[in-house]
């Protein structure tokens, strides 16, 4: 009974969340209560964030423009992690039209997203480091990420500024397409040695989303080609899931993170709406069954019969992406309703005494320091419910 109950209560919650009607007030109190601690927590003096809280003294400065690392302390997260509080913001809007959170994310997250901006290489994108702290590595996933906060952005608000931001980062991740071992766009431009389903397949899903707002069908055309280069050098056959990456001579890295299958299945899903091939959605139907098999597998430490996705927070969160939007096709809750429970146990069980999460929702691992990205990564995913 009580998982019945669950599966009304999500099909409820997600029918309403793409409605942008407030779903579950529970959900998103949980991803304002978030929103609000991380800012308290992890702010800074200059208007960014912390990479830890609390500070990490022996945290090495790494990401620098020659791909080496120094010894000190950050002064201020990496993009990567600064970028999910954006990711956050935009969802809680979505979710709410509360313009609280718009107001945080133009006031607060932008103006510091922007001391990553760097034109001091062409073309211009986000590095991996505030600018005023010297040139570090750039990195075309971290843009990625970034690009497809501003699409879902200026859906919202249509505002010129974002779409213009996001075709100029589209441009720039572009500029790592190369021919070699048949086309993909390389991971670090600083360290061109290897193609990543990390800066391929959420390309796909960057180029379907530009072109639904410009019906610029390159932007169509170029995605289509990038899914079937990932799908043809990255995909296992045996579980339909994504390895992670492929070098200049053809060697294959077969780890597996959550996801980059996460963003395959997604990307499949919006072909399938624009093109109505059949085929893409189920690429997507196979690989989220992978995910499930493959990903939530680790038991639970309170109840060891409960399995839980294995995989770090945000890695689960942009699994859940893929999942959420094959759910809307094909209505099945299943991988959903496993994603929910399992973070929604993670936050009741496993919070530490600031409120705040690691990145192991099984509660056996503990750090001390909680990394900016395992908690920002939450607002979204509590506001997407």
């Amino acid at each position: 009974m009580r998982n019945i109950c669950f599966v009304a209560c999500m099909l409820f919650c997600l029918t309403s969340a793409v409605g942008k009607t407030p779903g579950n007030t529970r959900y998103l109190s949980i991803a304002d209560s978030i929103l609000s601690n991380v800012l308290n927590l992890y702010q800074t003096n200059d208007g960014l964030l912390t990479e830890t809280y609390p500070v990490n003294p022996n945290q090495k400065i790494t990401y620098l423009a020659d791909g080496t690392q120094q010894n000190g302390t950050l002064k201020a997260s990496f993009l990567w992690p600064y970028s999910g509080m954006m990711s956050g913001c935009v969802a809680l809007y979505k979710a709410t039209g509360n313009k609280k959170y718009k107001k945080i994310l133009e006031k607060r997250i932008l103006p510091g997203m922007e001391q990553y901006w760097d034109n001091s290489r062409l073309p211009a994108c986000y590095q991996s480091y505030p600018t005023k702290y010297g040139q570090h590595g750039r990195y075309y996933d971290d843009n990625i990420w970034v690009a497809l906060d501003y699409c879902d952005y200026y859906q919202l608000t249509h505002k010129p500024a974002s779409l213009e931001k996001a075709v100029a980062l589209y441009q720039y991740i572009y500029s790592g397409w190369s021919d070699e071992i048949g086309g993909g766009i390389f991971w670090c431009e600083q360290q061109k040695e290897a193609k990543h389903t990390c800066s391929n397949a959420p390309s796909t899903v960057l180029g379907v989303k530009l072109y639904r707002l410009t019906k610029d069908a390159k932007y169509l055309e170029k995605a289509k080609e990038t899914y079937a280069w990932t799908k043809k050098h990255l995909c296992d056959p045996t579980d339909h899931l994504y390895w992670d990456n492929i070098n200049l001579k053809g060697k294959v890295s077969k780890e597996k993170y959550a996801y980059n299958s996460g963003q395959m299945i997604q990307a499949g899903v919006l072909l399938y709406e624009e093109t109505g091939d059949e085929q893409y959605l189920h690429d997507a139907q196979q690989t989220a069954a992978g995910t499930d098999a493959f990903f939530r597998t680790k038991a639970d430490k309170k109840d060891p019969t409960v399995k839980v996705h294995k995989d770090m927070a945000w890695f689960n969160v942009i699994l859940f992406r893929g999942l959420k939007a094959l759910y809307k096709i094909d209505k099945n809750p299943a991988y959903v309703n496993a994603m929910v429970e399992n973070a929604l146990h993670a936050w009741e069980n496993y919070r530490d005494e600031n409120g705040l999460l690691g990145r192991d929702w099984s509660g056996h691992n503990k750090e001390q320091y909680k990394w900016l990205l395992d908690n920002a990564c939450l607002i979204e995913f509590f506001a997407e419910i």
